[in-house]
Formats: structure tokens, sequence, C-alpha cells
């Protein structure tokens, strides 16, 4: 007999295809895991002075400094600037430390020489995007900054820019103006001799500038419109200044190779700054203190070579091996605007520095340029330094000391718009180091530190050998309580569990970003305890089906079915509370919550899915009397 009728699936059956894909994604997260298993290597890491290449003749004299000492070098490598040399061991490391630094103060160029972990991953795991964990702070050792950036430098910066701009404005409109300055506690100040053009002035600052407030009054002979920033922009102004710095120590901190920095916002004026694996603090202060301000100007000219006295609208400013020179304060564009810069070779074969700038940048570079062809314009770098005292048991800023330098002055060789290159007398290591100030940004404010602190990869190793501790003595305890509870459904939700943890460790390797931290270790815990309660209900619900007096292969499939909801509702809500936590939080707070965030996913995953796969393979398409439950 013939029918069309479509054939049933037996009950507790999944499709070949189904199978197949599980088997996949286990073979997928053992690969992305297996890396975390080879450890790291204990590096010696050369780079020039701010980020400047190693070149290769020095890193082979380097390679037959260490051989001569007899320093057994594990593996070398002198790539992306960067020359890496790895040791058996710390004492190796140490040693192999104080070999390189004798060596290079022979040396006319500097050189930094850190100390560093590197991962041992072999190379055919790198090849298919293999990686190790990124461990945190607490558990590799490193440095920790807390910087505070100079709001009313920001705010005073700022204020110079709209009076640029609003005579600027005043200028292409035709309203003289007798002066637009900045008075302390009122605001800036437009005078004008007319009722007249004090009235068009004002239209004009209300239609370009509509988030400031504005408001005439009358002082001696003068019409005056007074400007200020209300409270909104002046937040808006102080949340900016904080971003864009973010972003330029992010900029620097990466072209200088420091692997997986922490860079976030703390409270409303503050950035802490965590470089994990890095110990040499002088260094990284170095690092960080480097971002300067950038700013292009003009070169007064009138006052002369090395010049005793600035003329009116300049000031003096020093350059290296050229004495001062007289630079304008009006400046044309600064750091903000610049958006790359490389190094290249003129038709001499002479270094200079390709710069481009943002459209805005251009408009503006152009305009000055244009006009004042042949003449010298200064890249002028600007340094602050923070001085703090004790107030209230609390350190704050008191004052502020800005440090000014001309980096070059050349000529400018004709009009210049957002595309254009800087020549002078560069060296090739020079040359590479100012393009990456430029490169990195510049800082809208001075950003200064308020708290230094260096954690040891000793304490590091301890944290994480206590981590491993934790997970794997209840990680055991858990595995035997399933095994002897539950039976076989314990072995199998045994598999799930290892498998889950495969999972969070392989997805944590493969996320851009994602550190695991103290806390992290901690969420993962939390979550291997979640995974078991899923299958806890899971097997509760079979066994509460097998007394209902079900059959066995009904009761699997029904344990499953009805268990769904109850996990999914209670999982759902603590992966909103694990949004939440990273959502608002900042470090071990956030650490805990990406863990957490992960675990929950792949214990859903392997609870539901791996273990219910497990459990047909070995009942699914039986005639069953019993199960072991």
């Amino acid at each position: 007999m013939f029918s069309n009728q479509p054939q049933l699936r037996p009950i507790n059956t999944f499709a070949g295809w189904k199978y197949g894909m599980l088997a996949v994604i286990l073979i997928l997260g053992i690969l992305y895991a297996l890396p975390n298993l080879y450890g790291e290597n204990f590096a010696v890491q050369v780079s020039g002075d701010k980020g400047s290449p190693v070149s290769e003749e020095v890193f082979q004299e380097i390679t037959q400094a260490l051989t001569d000492k007899k320093m057994p070098i594990l593996k070398s490598s002198n790539e992306e600037g960067k020359s890496l040399f790895r040791f058996e061991d710390s004492d190796v490391q140490l040693k192999a430390k104080d070999v390189i630094e004798k060596f290079l103060e022979s040396k006319d160029e500097e050189y930094g020489v850190a100390l560093n972990l590197v991962p041992a991953t072999p190379e055919w795991l790198k090849s298919v995007g293999g990686s190790a964990l990124k461990l945190g702070l607490d558990l590799r050792g490193g440095v920790h900054f807390l910087m505070e950036v100079d709001m009313k430098s920001a705010i005073a910066k700022k204020e110079t820019q709209y009076i640029s701009d609003f005579k600027t404005t005043f200028r292409e409109k035709k309203l003289r103006y007798s002066s637009v300055v900045k008075i302390k506690d009122v605001g800036i100040v437009a005078r004008f001799r007319t009722d007249e053009l004090r009235e068009k002035a004002e239209i004009e600052i209300r239609q370009n500038y509509s988030d400031l407030a504005t408001r005439n009054r009358e002082s001696g002979d003068f019409f005056e419109v007074v400007i200020t920033i209300p409270d909104a922009k002046l937040k808006e102004i102080k949340d900016y200044a904080v971003k864009q710095n973010i972003a330029t120590l992010r900029n620097r901190i990466n072209e200088l190779g420091v692997a997986e920095p922490l860079i976030q916002q703390q409270g409303a004026e503050r950035i802490l700054v965590q470089l994990p694996g890095v110990q040499d603090s002088a260094k990284a202060k170095r690092i960080l203190g480097a971002t300067a301000i950038i700013e292009f100007r003009l070169v007064n000219q009138s006052a002369g070579f090395n010049p005793q006295n600035a003329p009116a609208g300049s000031e003096l400013i020093e350059q290296k091996g050229s004495g001062n020179l007289a630079i304008r304060k009006s400046v044309i564009v600064d750091g903000t605007h610049l958006t790359d810069a490389n190094v290249g070779f003129d038709e001499n074969g002479r270094s200079q520095i390709n710069v481009n700038l943002d459209s805005e940048g251009g408009s503006k570079m152009l305009a000055v340029t244009s006009k004042n062809i042949n003449k010298p314009m200064a890249i002028i770098m600007i340094e602050s330094k923070g001085i703090y005292e004790k107030v209230d048991g609390e350190i704050k800023l008191v004052d502020t000391k800005e440090i000014k330098s001309v980096v070059s002055a050349p000529n400018i060789g004709g009009a210049l718009g957002n595309k254009f290159r800087i020549t002078g007398q560069f060296t090739p290591t020079e040359a590479h180091e100012l393009a990456l100030v430029l490169r990195s940004g510049s800082l809208i404010a001075p950003a200064y530190f308020v708290e230094e602190r260096t954690v040891g990869p000793s304490l590091g190793k301890q944290n994480i050998e206590r981590g491993k501790t934790s997970i794997l003595v209840g990680f055991i305890a858990v595995l035997i309580f399933m095994a002897i509870y539950y039976r076989v459904f314990g072995l199998v939700a045994n598999v799930a569990l290892m498998s889950n943890l495969v999972f969070i460790i392989a997805i944590m390797s493969l996320v851009p970003g994602a550190t695991l931290t103290l806390p992290g270790i901690a969420g993962i815990v939390l979550t291997v305890g979640m995974a078991v309660d899923a299958n806890v209900l899971i097997f509760e619900r079979i066994r509460e089906e097998l007394k209902e007096g079900t059959n066995p292969a009904q009761a699997i499939h029904n344990g499953y079915d009805k268990a769904f909801s109850t996990i999914a509702d209670a999982n759902v809500t603590t992966l909103i509370a694990a949004l939440v936590l990273f959502a608002v939080g900042t470090g071990p707070v956030a650490g805990f919550a990406v863990t957490l965030f992960i675990g929950i996913l792949t214990s859903m995953f392997t609870a539901i899915i791996g273990s219910r796969a497990l459990i047909n393979l070995i009942y699914g398409g039986k005639a069953l009397k019993k199960i072991s439950i």
C-alpha cells in the first residue's frame, strides 16, 4: 500500500546535519581555545624612542651581543619596527635586558627596552586567527594611571577659537569693531562705536552661533555685545575634551605597540589608563606625556632673527638649535584638524612629512597660506605640566605650566589645502617621531597624572593561580555530584559543562578588546553554576514525568520541551543584568559582565542543545523501558 503521508521522524532524534553542525562548532571551539594551553614566553622588547623603528642592523647586533654572552634565545623577530627576544625563564629575561641596555648605551639613537610576556602560540594556530586570552592588569601585572583633564584650559581654548571666529565673521560682513576680548567673570565682549553696528553683529552671532547666549550693554563710548557660553554648551565642551583626549591617548599607545590597553573615562574630568604587561612605568609615562598640543602658526619676520622682545600680537618661542622665533599668536589650525601624517622623501631624498587635514582645517590653511607664500610657518608643540597639592585629603590641580617649542619652521612653498608636506632639516628618526605625534592626534586640553600604580607580574601570576584553582575545584565538585546523582544523564551534563568552558575561553580569545580579569574569573565560575542549574531543571522535569507514568522516551522529550521556557526566562533576565553592568560599569565590573554575558549564552547552548544531542545519540529512536537518571 502506498501513501502520500509524510514519514514522521522517531522521537528524540536529530537530523544528521544538526549533528554535523554541532561537531563543527565543537571543533572550532577547541581550536580557538587551544592557544591558551601553550602559555607565554618571557620576552624583552626593544623599540625606538617614541616608536621609531629598530633597524635590521641594530637587531642583528643585539642578537650577536646576546649570543656572545651565552644567552639562549628561544625565538627572535624584528617586525613592525620592534625587536622581540624570547627566553626560557624570567632569570634569563632579566639578564638579557641588562645585556641589551648596556649594548644600546653605545648607540647615538635612544631606544626603549622593556620586559614583556608574549603568547607562545604556534604559527599554524596564528595563521587561522588563533590567539590567547588577553589578561587584565590584575592578572598580568602592568601600570595604572589616573589622568585629569584641565577643563579650564579646554574652555579657554574654545573661547579663544570663538574670538577668532567672531573677528573673521565681522570682517567678512564689514562690521567694524573696536575689540573682541575675553573679560573674566563677564564673558566674551565685542565692542563697537555705534548701536547700529552692535545690533547687526548680535544678529550675526545669533544666526551663526545659536548655542551661545548674547546680551547687549553700554560702557562709556562703546556699544557692547556680551557673549556667554550656557551651562549645556559648557558640559558639551567638557565631554568633548575628555572623549578627544581618550581617542588621542589610545592612538598614541596603539602606535607604540602596547597590547590591549584599557583607556576609559572615570567621572566627569578624569581618564583611567591601564597598560597590562608593561612594567616600565617611566617609559609608559613618557608615552602618555608625549601627547602634546600641536599648532600651526605664522612666524613674525619683522622681529628679525633671534629677537629679544616679541612684537605686538606675537610671542617668543624657542626653536632647538636656532634660538628664539617671534611667533604670531593667531592659530591657523591645530592638531584636532589632522587626519593623517606619514613620512616620505622629497625629490632630493631628504625626509619630509606628508600631512592630511579635514575639510575645515584645509579651508583655514588655504585661506592663510595663499596670502603668505614664501613666508615661514611654524609647527608649535605645547606640553603642559600640572602642579598639584593635597587639599582636604585629596590631590587637586592648583596650577599649570606650559612649555612651548618650535618643532620646525619651513617656508610656505605655495597655497596649501587639506594635503601638504612639511620639509626641514629632519633626520629619518626625527621625521618619524614628528609624524607619530601628528598622526596620533592632539590633546584638546592638557591632562595631568594624579595617580600612578604598578602591579607586579608576580602578583598577577598569583591571581591567575588562585583563579585557576577556584575554577578547577568548583568544576570538579560539580562533575562528581552530577555523575553520582544523575548517572548517565549526569555524565552527559558533565560533557556539556566542559564544552561550555571551552566555548567561553574560545569566544573570549576571539572577541577584539575582550580582557579576562579577576572578577571575570568569578563570572566564569558563576556561569558554570548556572549551566548546572539548567541541566538540573531538565533532569528533574524528566524524573517528574517518569513518576507520572510517562514512558521514558516521551519523558525525555517532555523534560527538554517543558523546561525550556523556565531556563530561557531565568537566563534572559540575567543577560539583561549583564548588559546593564557592562553599560554602566567600568574596570572590574565590566570584566565580570563580559564573561557573565558570554557564559550565559554558551551555557544555554550546551545545556539545551548540546546535552540533548548526546542524549538523543544514546537513547533516541529506541523502545525504552528504563533510563539511567
